[in-house]
């Protein structure tokens, strides 16, 4: 690939990526409240299912949910359940969804790395808008007359390594604003504001159309 096209993909990646959606708000949250390591594993959950959905647009599932009226809505609706779950679990979680310890000043205890892969991965992975993405992006830096796989593993490599420090970037700012969340009004309201963002992003899912051309 030429130096002039990997880095116009890495340019037009990384605008895709620095966006704000549900995975840096993911981020975000899990950066703040049990710090930055635990970012290691959401992180690297989030570039699981970015590469999922990667593949399964290069084997042409982004042309089947362009062609299948039934088969997009079902994978919409899955996403948009999923997001609504984690907007609805912020919303009811009051004062106490951010766990601090106010005295030492250090971040709650954090889930199993297990469960803040699976959650990262979920968020990432059904999302049929990042297909759709996916396969109108790859054909615009991919040349037809050289090997597909060596093509999509350079750019896949460069989109995870991107998305994977992003996600590590924004959970260290997140980090050093921990201190603002020992105050339990304002810990109520982030959570009024991250469970209404994930909602909002169920809601644009939901709202995302077809393409048919």
């Amino acid at each position: 690939m030429h130096t002039q096209t990997i880095l116009t993909y890495t340019a037009f990646a990384a605008l895709s990526i620095l966006s704000p959606g549900p995975s840096i708000l993911l981020s975000l949250r899990n950066g703040a409240t049990y710090g930055p390591r635990s970012v290691m594993w959401s992180g690297l959950g989030n570039i699981s299912g970015v590469f999922c959905l990667s593949t399964a647009a290069i084997l042409g599932l982004g042309v089947l949910l362009k062609s299948s009226a039934m088969l997009f809505m079902a994978v919409k609706i899955c996403g948009a359940l999923y997001l609504f779950y984690i907007g609805i679990r912020h919303l009811f979680a009051g004062s106490n969804g951010l766990a601090y310890e106010s005295e030492a000043g250090q971040a709650g205890i954090a889930p199993r790395p297990r469960k803040l892969y699976g959650e990262a991965f979920l968020t990432a992975a059904t999302n049929p808008k990042a297909v759709l993405f996916f396969t109108a992006l790859f054909p615009q830096f991919i040349d037809p007359q050289a090997a597909l796989l060596p093509q999509f593993l350079v750019l896949m490599a460069i989109f995870m390594s991107l998305s994977y420090g992003t996600h590590l970037s924004y959970a260290v700012v997140a980090s050093r604003a921990r201190h603002l969340l020992v105050r339990p009004q304002f810990a109520k309201w982030t959570n009024r504001v991250v469970g209404a963002a994930f909602i909002s992003f169920g809601s644009l899912l939901l709202a995302l159309r077809r393409q048919t051309s």
